[in-house]
């Protein structure tokens, strides 16, 4: 039965009722303490956590409210994927529009009335008001070289200064004294596009950071919603009732009035800090640069709030769980812009924006290639480095498919793709440059007038041949995982000559410490580690005019790079520190 929340503590009183929820009274540590004690918790889906004594902090933390696919269904009411059906539904139902087809709707398109917030005079958020002072908050430091503490769970509400749009989105903050933080909003996000618009008319910008919620709303700030909707009219449809909205004390924004805290201030222009380092979902740190600074002027808080916090990292923590609803609500919607799209799947353990399957009903000669072209111009998508086009048969979530339909039909010659210059998820260090690399598409598409090529079954071992090689594995579609670190390039070549792997179709090196054997740590070790227009290598490659004609087996040096950032470790103290209390945080 669809059960609504319309506040975090009504959720979490119905986690704890359903034996979901633990609390942990023993006092912990926000730096590094918690994270542990999380980490070991998300990896066994173990349930959502209530820290009730956190060190030097005034407020209790909440942690791991959406760390499985159950508790992300709950909380939004309903599974993620019957959404985006519904949205479509709406759609072909409309278009093109009649009295029939409006009535035969008219169930579904009540919620949409309720796609709007609703000003308040008054909210339970404003039942307290503190001095701006960040101090008392349990805000974590998360991983040993993270640049300090951050704020990993708040909600960036924003306004355009000229056209008056919201737009909400979670950005990280980190703390730099009681009363300042970074803002690190990506170019590229919406909060970015409302500062730059400031800009131009030299104002400041009014910004309001909301801890805690009505959980659709939590999942509407990382929805990849269009350009210009409004989040918080899309968490009002999601839970079926408008959000109510009150005044802030201090600044022009209106803020939901069930938050548990709304922390009110002014991003001021032309003042940035150097932010960072941070251990991000990619599984390594994030890289230190500069951002924009946000001045807090007001705090407010409802009577015993809960601080709601999260921690991201290497494969799998909760925002791998957020990011498959997301994908799931929303991947049906593209059917409408690009109908020959059938399915698609963002792999969670390539941090989501590094490999994307995309199945495609092949109407016309290329018409993969054109699907992908489009999906690189819509939305968050822009973000996507490597996608893969599969027929319309084929599951985009099942590996293995994929896999065997780029070995059987992908020939280099003509169904190769690369970028070597655009936008790129801030994240992405494989380039060594921010917010920039470079990007390749892979059309496996079927074609008539083609054979499948020949997928072999099994090779000799390589390390034989080659001393240097660790360990090998090979994946369905002739694609041949090694373990190796020097020289990968030319491993790579040598590869190509050396008699036995005539039928492999890709060759890809990852570092000693992928363990190759496990497939997501496969993905993640060699999607989150390579930059197409630097790291990839054709066997054979000739210049046709302009074109670059490639040709034969594709290598992949997946290796870590000199420039690239620490891969996310907690430090041996804190994980001896929390082996020997582990009994202590779970004594009632």
């Amino acid at each position: 039965m669809r059960k609504n929340f319309y506040d975090l503590q009504e959720y979490i009183k119905h986690l704890e009722a359903i034996g979901d929820l633990k609390r942990i009274s023993a006092e912990v540590d926000p730096i590094l303490e918690i994270t542990e004690i999380y980490s070991r918790v998300a990896k066994e889906k173990g349930p959502a956590l209530v820290f009730e004594n956190v060190k030097g902090a005034s407020f209790p933390l909440a942690i791991n409210l959406f760390g499985t696919e159950e508790r992300v269904e709950l909380a939004l009411g309903r599974k993620p994927k019957e959404v985006g059906e519904e949205l479509v539904y709406i759609f072909e139902k409309v278009n093109p529009p009649s009295i029939k087809s409006f009535f035969s709707i008219f169930p579904k398109i009540f919620g949409l009335v309720s796609m709007r917030t609703k000003n308040v005079n008054k909210g339970i958020v404003h039942e307290n008001e503190i001095q701006p002072d960040l101090s008392k908050l349990p805000i974590m430091k998360c991983w040993p070289e993270d640049g300090g503490r951050f704020i990993t769970f708040g909600l960036i509400l924003t306004q355009d200064p000229v056209t008056k749009r919201r737009n909400l989105g979670i950005y990280r903050l980190q703390q730099y004294d009681n009363k300042t933080t970074g803002m690190h909003w990506h170019p590229h996000k919406g909060g970015a596009a409302h500062y730059h618009e400031a800009a131009k008319l030299g104002r400041d910008l009014d910004v309001a950071v909301i801890l805690g919620g009505d959980p659709k709303m939590i999942f509407s700030a990382i929805a990849p919603l269009p350009e210009g909707m409004d989040e918080l009219a899309f968490a009002s449809y999601l839970r079926g009732k408008p959000i109510p909205m009150v005044q802030c004390k201090s600044i022009s924004l209106r803020v939901p009035a069930n938050a548990e805290f709304v922390i009110e201030g002014v991003v001021p222009q032309g003042v940035l800090r150097e932010e960072g380092p941070f251990g991000d979902h990619f599984g390594h740190y994030s890289m230190e640069a500069d951002f924009p600074i946000f001045n807090v002027k007001e705090i407010t808080h409802r009577n015993n709030p809960i601080y709601l916090s999260t921690v991201v990292g290497k494969h799998t923590m909760e925002d791998v769980y957020l990011g498959i609803a997301a994908a799931e609500m929303f991947s049906p919607l593209i059917r409408i812009i690009q109908p020959e799209v059938k399915d698609m799947w963002a792999y969670p353990s390539s941090g989501f924006h590094n490999l994307l399957a995309v199945s495609v009903d092949e109407r016309f000669p290329k018409n993969g290639i054109k699907a992908m072209l489009a999906l690189w111009g819509i939305g968050q998508l822009l973000l996507t480095k490597c996608m893969v086009m599969v027929s319309s048969d084929v599951n985009p979530r099942d590996l293995e498919a994929v896999l065997t339909e780029i070995g059987e039909n992908f020939d280099p010659r003509e169904d190769f793709v690369l970028i070597p210059w655009a936008p790129l998820d801030t994240l992405d260090f494989t380039s060594g440059k921010m917010n920039v690399g470079s990007k390749m598409g892979i059309n496996a598409v079927r074609r008539t007038d083609r054979k499948k090529r020949k997928i072999p079954n099994k090779v000799p071992d390589p390390r034989e041949k080659h001393k240097e090689i660790k360990d090998f594995r090979l994946l369905p579609g002739g694609v041949l995982v090694l373990k190796a670190n020097k020289k990968p390039k030319d491993l790579i070549k040598k590869m190509f000559e050396t008699p036995g792997y005539e039928d492999v179709r890709i060759i890809a090196l990852v570092s000693p410490d992928i363990d190759i054997h496990d497939d997501t740590e496969v993905i993640w070790g060699i999607f989150t580690r390579f930059d197409p227009y630097l790291d990839i290598i054709f066997e054979h490659t000739e210049l046709r005019g302009p074109a670059v004609v490639y040709d034969g087996r594709m290598g992949i040096d997946a290796t870590i790079k000199e420039w690239y950032p620490e891969v996310i470790e907690m430090s041996g103290d804190v994980k001896r520190k929390v082996g020997r209390r582990w009994k202590d945080y779970w004594k009632q």
